[in-house]
């Protein structure tokens, strides 16, 4: 009976360890395919396109390396904040300046040197 149970136990380690080389060839394939068009390599995107699930992928450390610095990578760096474009500074500027003019008007507040359009109109 123990040559049995040895058989079966050397039978079921590899299967377990051929089904781990298939899903480690298969996250490795997925990352090359999202390498090639282009699109952001991150867990989830591997897992999906793998069939792998997360835990396989974080419990694999060359897999997780690779990945983390893949994603690291194809982080895109935010641009420094640079001075403001002149057109939209005046842009912003005088949507300020209308915005102000009309609430002033709701509330009819009279401009100084402003005639406005009844004074105009008698």
């Amino acid at each position: 009976m123990t040559d049995a149970r040895s058989k079966r136990t050397q039978t079921l380690s590899a299967a377990a360890k051929a089904k781990s080389q298939a899903k480690t060839r298969a996250a490795e394939q997925a990352i090359r395919r999202l390498i090639k068009r282009g699109e952001a390599i991150t867990f989830q995107a591997v897992q999906r396109e793998a069939g792998v699930s997360h835990a396989f992928l974080y419990n694999h450390p060359d897999l997780r390396g690779r990945i983390e610095r893949l994603r690291a990578q194809t982080r895109p760096i935010p641009a420094p904040a640079g001075p403001a474009d002149p057109e939209s500074t005046l842009v912003l500027a005088l949507t300020g300046q209308i915005t102000r003019l009309k609430s002033q008007r709701v509330r009819g507040v009279r401009l100084p040197g402003r005639t406005g359009a009844r004074a105009r109109a008698t």
